[in-house]
């Protein structure tokens, strides 16, 4: 047989376009050509590739081959197709069964000793490959463990290319099935910090609350150290437990971005991504020459934390914007369109002032304009997304002296996981999970108001300048405050507490 074929697949985005990998072994001048609209590193992989066939035991004919990547419209880039290429060579010059491949998906870098190495992606490769009903996926032996958390689908590891060519010759169906087990899976974890750890500051931990149950995007504005950061690093213990598909869809965009871990490959805990100022708006939405996930990429399903948010440039926190109204970041480049996943509840703290004790005049010496200035780094447009916005004061002596007990974060989690119950009992079968996902009509059906509460809201809209955006975000936070206090209508005081989180002067 001079011909074979074999599948991989290229990735682009988070997106899986399935690859044939043809290979011709013919009389000819000898030669290795290849062909399909390749970068730099995979026209690389034919020297690669025929090295380690010959240094796996195999004898390369002086012969013409050529190796097709198909679709010829779609860019390679990786070394993913080193063993897809090795073993459609070795299927065309005889030394494996095609019959044996038909149906496999191969993905996988080669050294130049055969030796077969890890590579980026491998989990949404393996989730495409059992849509696509493949009847096996060959991936390096280090890449085993996040393959076999896709259920059901037959997968084979391998360490080098000696090893698998010897299995792949053996009787038997090839690959197995193994069970995913959430036990085997969870990562050991150390004690989360807790919010009992907090000493006073009720109003800011309620602000957390409702900002978690709904889905909110949360602002503190306060002096330093009154415990803004303590608040926000604490907010990941009363988020509820991660679904197996909510688990699944995090674990692919670390796995794009090469950050898992090979023994417990599966993340179990929703992310936490603390930013720091310096950060450039590539490292923040993701992209680069060939586009990977970003910050808030890395922390959908979690917490995006942006610590002293005024001095992070401007440029930077605009680009915000959009991701933030569409759960998703979309990277344009003149080869394609990558989309990755941006559903983050953003969590961001700053001083009201350069020296950060405005409004008390006895410690604040900043001048009005110091102040106008420092503040408006952060764009109307920017605070607009903020859904919860709320002032952080400094503790007192007694909070902290106090024998009091705190409020444990297993307590608070509780009446958030029984309010987002609610909401996904309430929009089933709607594409929404969580009060602030709802679009215009939707606030209209489900965030109705009485009498009274279309009065106070009238009010309030014109004397705090709310704009139309504004509005239905207090709308939302009232939903959400309902639900937590297990109401179906948005009464008065549910409004009043969603519009003192719209009245901090910034």
């Amino acid at each position: 047989m001079s011909f074979s074929r074999i599948m991989s697949a290229a990735l682009q985005g988070m997106e899986v376009i399935p690859v044939q990998v043809e290979a011709d072994v013919n009389n000819g001048l000898p030669v290795f050509h290849m062909v399909g609209y390749l970068s730099a590193e995979v026209r690389e992989a034919g020297e690669r590739v025929r090295t380690a066939i010959h240094n796996s035991g195999f004898l390369m004919p002086a012969k013409k081959i050529v190796i097709n990547l198909s679709p010829g419209n779609v860019r390679k880039r990786g070394a993913s197709y080193d063993l897809p290429v090795a073993l459609s060579i070795l299927t065309a010059m005889g030394e494996l069964d095609g019959g044996r491949l038909r149906g496999v998906l191969a993905a996988g870098e080669l050294g130049l000793d055969g030796s077969i190495r890890g590579i980026h992606g491998i989990l949404p490769i393996a989730d495409a490959a059992k849509k696509e009903g493949a009847a096996c996926l060959i991936v390096p032996a280090a890449n085993e463990a996040e393959a076999r958390l896709v259920e059901g689908l037959p997968v084979l590891g391998a360490e080098n290319l000696e090893m698998l060519c010897r299995k792949l010759r053996e009787a038997g169906s090839i690959g197995s099935v193994q069970k995913w087990k959430r036990e085997d899976a969870a990562l050991q974890e150390g004690r989360q910090e807790d919010f009992a750890d907090i000493k006073g500051q009720q109003a800011v931990k309620r602000a957390a609350e409702v900002a978690v149950a709904g889905h909110h995007n949360l602002l503190m504005v306060g002096p330093p150290g009154c415990g803004k950061s303590m608040i926000a690093r604490r907010i990941p213990s009363i988020l509820p437990s991660m679904t197996r598909e909510e688990s699944f869809q995090i674990t692919k965009v670390y796995s794009v971005a090469g950050m898992l871990r090979q023994d417990h490959p599966l993340i179990t805990r929703r992310p936490f991504r603390e930013v720091h100022q310096t950060v450039t708006k590539t490292a923040l939405l993701g992209g680069g020459l060939w586009p990977k996930p970003g910050e808030i990429s890395l922390a959908s399903g979690g917490v995006l934390f942006l610590d002293e948010l005024a001095e992070f440039q401007r440029a930077v926190t605009e680009v915000l914007r959009q991701p933030l109204e569409e759960r998703t970041v979309r990277i344009t480049r003149n080869r394609g369109t990558y989309e990755y996943p941006a559903d983050v509840m953003l969590v961001a703290a700053m001083n009201p002032c350069p020296c950060g004790y405005f409004p008390d005049y006895n410690r604040c010496r900043c001048t009005p304009f110091q102040i106008q200035q420092y503040q408006g780094k952060i764009s109307q447009p920017f605070l607009g997304r903020m859904d919860i916005c709320v002032e952080v004061s400094s503790v007192r002596y007694e909070d902290l002296s106090g024998s009091g007990r705190e409020e444990s974060s297993e307590t608070i989690r509780k009446r958030i996981e029984q309010a987002r119950e609610r909401q996904i009992e309430r929009y089933k079968g709607k594409n929404v999970l969580f009060n602030s996902e709802l679009g215009g009509t939707q606030v209209e059906k489900y965030c109705e108001l009485g009498r009274q509460e279309e009065r106070m809201m009238r009010q309030a809209f014109e004397r705090l300048n709310l704009t139309a955006r504004t509005y239905h975000k207090v709308l939302k936070t009232a939903r959400t405050i309902a639900d937590l206090e297990g109401e179906e209508q948005i009464r008065m005081e549910h409004l009043q507490e969603a519009l003192i989180y719209r009245n901090v002067k910034i």
